[in-house]
């Protein structure tokens, strides 16, 4: 039989690069699901839901930095889409959408699943979201998705009626009027700022005596130059969330996160720094940066839109990170002075020795800060992690210690639930050699996680190294809600918000043929890290945490602290574990 349209998109996404695409079949697909029948270069992998697909994309395009590609049915395969293509474009991740259409014939008739497929997707693939009315339409459609998802590093959507993936393929347009002649392939631009800016940001730079480094996901790919700066400058670097894979945390200048999910050392330095140099990173919290005026600042960003966005910057370095530090390196000066970095240092020391004390702290029956600690000498090399958000973000941030060759990532300015699992998953399609491990609450498992455990059961058997471990903190309560109750609501905990039905997740994980360890106390942790990091098979560590350990911030602002005491006098069903856990981690 001669291609149709369905044949063509996927010889034409090869053409691209892209060997797999994550979804969910539906009849609005069923031209683009036969023609992946007949193909043998991409693999489908099919998800349990289209909102798992769109995570995975994303996933897949921060671990690989590829294009990720998702696929889903018309209607409301399409919608489900919409939160997992959300947290691509807030993390600026290159995924292209491709999805299904009622026939053309049948378009604004008030069909059954018609859905303004333009509008819906309007806003998260802004830069580029089209439907192909013809199949001479689909080559420049594919080839301008996935170099503008490429070059711009959002989503994209492609929108193809079934009756168009079902029609014989067009591969090469008429050469006459109005007929487009578009190709394959894309060179990414070294971009590196004028010789002027550098000097200017050199001497910005050179003039501090106490300089700061806040390194983001922009940065991921600049870990030697970046510790080469900071060495010449003095500096210490924090990290924002989404840069945690920046430099490892054995480094001693490197403080940890910064902001609310921060460390005291990262806190301590933004505050009493006098030069800032921000590097990839759009960090959200302004109130954890310098106050204005205080320090003098550079910004290194690819995106000139994003400079001068948190802080006022005296510099604006529009550049790719390695390539301009690269460029700025030799202008700038090496420090005779090394107290300010020792400072750092000793500062950094004491948090990570205090997190160890805090993490040992007895609880009831878990601490969820040891879940994290036990496991992070446990990982093994170049283990790639993923958290979801929550809580599980938080001791996340705080207890893992990034070893060099690792990844880590997470929602990060969506800050969206569920994509813990499908991230962990996605890293064992990407890189089925190296071990993952995602962090999550079951707050999140309860929505998404537990039908991503069915399909890590469908795969596990083709990944060379078949260690994936879900790790649950099993607390029976929407736990970082109900704290932002307390903390910023002035309200106690809401139970019939706020628990989650009991569930045990191991034994589900059992029922799939995965390896399932239920933690019930501390001594039960190590063992279980060390099993599952021995099992020849995916494994679901379902600990059960003690709700009432507060996630403390670096520092607690008097609305903070006055909303807290409020939501404890108003009775809080918690407050009695509530205050003495909080004793114990503020007195130490």
């Amino acid at each position: 039989m001669a291609d149709t349209v369905g044949d063509f998109i996927l010889k034409r996404l090869h053409e691209w690069g892209v060997r797999r695409i994550y979804g969910y079949p539906g009849d609005g697909i069923n031209g683009l699901v036969g023609a992946l029948g007949r193909d043998d270069t991409i693999d489908f992998v099919q998800t349990r839901h289209e909102e798992e697909a769109a995570f995975m994309a994303c996933a897949h395009a921060k671990w690989t930095g590829e294009v990720g590609v998702c696929m889903a049915t018309s209607g409301p395969g399409a919608i489900h889409l919409l939160n997992g293509l959300y947290d691509a474009k807030l993390d600026h991740q290159p995924v292209l959408a491709i999805v299904g259409q009622q026939a053309r014939a049948a378009l604004g008739g008030n069909y059954q699943q018609e859905v303004d497929l333009q509008v819906l997707f309007k806003d998260v693939a802004k830069d580029y979201v089209h439907t192909c009315m013809a199949p001479a339409q689909a080559r420049h459609l594919i080839d301008r998705g996935m170099r503008i998802a490429m070059a711009k590093r959002l989503p994209t959507a492609l929108i193809f009626p079934n009756d168009v993936q079902e029609a014989d393929a067009v591969e090469e347009p008429a050469h006459a009027h109005g007929t487009v002649h578009s190709g394959v392939g894309f060179a990414a631009p070294r971009v590196v700022p004028e010789q002027a800016d550098l000097t200017r940001a050199a001497e910005v730079l050179n003039a501090g005596k106490k300089v700061a480094i806040l390194a983001g996901a922009g940065a991921l790919n600049a870990a030697e130059e970046l510790t080469q700066a900071a060495d010449l400058l003095g500096a210490g670097v924090a990290k924002a969330l989404l840069g945690k894979a920046v430099l490892p945390d054995d480094l001693p200048f490197v403080t940890g996160q910064m902001g609310l999910l921060g460390t005291e050392p990262s806190d301590w330095m933004m505050q009493h720094c006098d030069t800032l140099l921000m590097i990839g990173s759009r960090f959200p919290y302004s109130e954890f940066l310098p106050k204005e005026g205080r320090a003098r600042a550079v910004q290194i960003d690819i995106d000139p839109a994003m400079e001068s966005i948190r802080y006022p910057m005296e510099v604006n370095l529009v550049g790719d990170a390695a390539a301009t530090l690269r460029a700025l390196i030799p202008h700038l000066k090496a420090r005779g002075d090394s107290r300010w970095r020792e400072d750092i240092e000793k500062r950094v020391a004491k948090w990570w020795d205090g997190a160890e004390d805090r993490a040992h702290q007895k609880a009831d029956p878990i601490n969820p800060e040891r879940l994290f600690w036990e496991a992070s000498p446990r990982l093994p090399d170049n283990t790639i992690i993923a958290a979801d958000s929550g809580t599980a973000a938080n001791w996340f941030a705080r207890a893992i210690k990034v070893r060099t060759g690792m990844k880590a990532s997470l929602s990060g300015t969506l800050a969206t639930m569920c994509p813990g699992v499908p991230y962990a998953t996605a890293a064992k399609f990407c890189f089925p050699e190296r071990a993952a491990v995602g962090f999550v609450g079951d707050g999140a498992m309860q929505m998404l996680g537990i039908n991503g455990l069915i399909t890590i059961s469908k795969y596990w058997r083709e990944w060379a190294d078949p260690r994936l471990v879900i790790a649950v903190l099993n607390n029976h309560d929407l736990n970082q809600v109900t704290w932002e109750l307390r903390a910023m609501g002035d309200s106690p905990k809401v139970p019939e918000t706020q628990d989650v039905p009991p569930f045990n997740y191991a034994d589900f994980a059992a029922s799939l043929g995965l390896n399932g360890i239920r933690v019930e106390s501390p001594d039960q942790i190590a063992p279980a890290w060390d099993e599952a990091f021995a099992a020849d098979r995916p494994t679901v560590i379902d600990a059960r945490t003690d709700p009432d350990v507060p996630t403390l911030p670096p520092h607690i602002s008097m609305s903070q602290a006055k909303s807290y005491a409020k939501a404890l006098a108003a009775g809080d069903p918690d407050a009695g574990g509530i205050l003495w856990q909080t004793f114990k981690r503020v007195t130490g």
